[in-house]
């Protein structure tokens, strides 16, 4: 067999959307494959540059300057604390959708609360806190998807 009619092959299957070939000449037999990674198709996501503000906090920044935001920060970085999703997956908030959220801005955590859940593959994974102190800001918009280790919520520790 020819060694461009073989390289033809190989350029087939790369651009092609079979993953495997096998060809058969005499003794010669020739198999071609290659990996594909599973498609997991989600909504398209945006992502913004800061973090979604509160309904105060909105109309707040729309009457302060650039300047006057970055000058006061509301709570020292030290003492906040990131809970992190440990999964890919979409955030709720409740367990039920006509059901109260888990927590909301203000309320206190203590580790082991349940925050939130975050759907994987049709099963319900509920996020516990791992820290005491106060829900600060809940970065992630209900019913979407959230990413490996992105924040979700910010706690004031205690």
């Amino acid at each position: 067999m020819d060694l461009n009619l073989i390289k033809k092959l190989i350029k087939a299957v790369e651009t092609s959307e079979i993953t495997d070939f096998f060809i058969e000449e005499g003794d010669l037999k020739i198999k071609i494959s290659k990996k594909t990674a599973p498609v997991i198709q989600s909504a398209p996501q945006y992502i913004e540059a800061k973090l979604p503000q509160t309904q105060n906090e909105t109309t707040a920044s729309v009457q302060a300057s650039p300047e006057q935001k970055e000058a006061k920060p509301e709570i020292p970085a030290a003492n906040l604390h990131e809970v992190r999703s440990p999964i890919v997956g979409t955030f709720y908030r409740a367990p039920a959708p006509d059901a109260d959220s888990y927590v909301n801005v203000g309320d206190k955590v203590s580790e082991g609360n349940v925050l939130c859940i975050i759907e994987a593959m049709k099963l319900m994974n509920e996020i516990e806190s791992d820290a005491t102190g106060k829900i600060v800001k809940i970065l992630v918009e209900n019913a979407t998807a959230v990413e490996y280790n992105q924040p979700l919520f910010l706690i004031e520790k205690n």
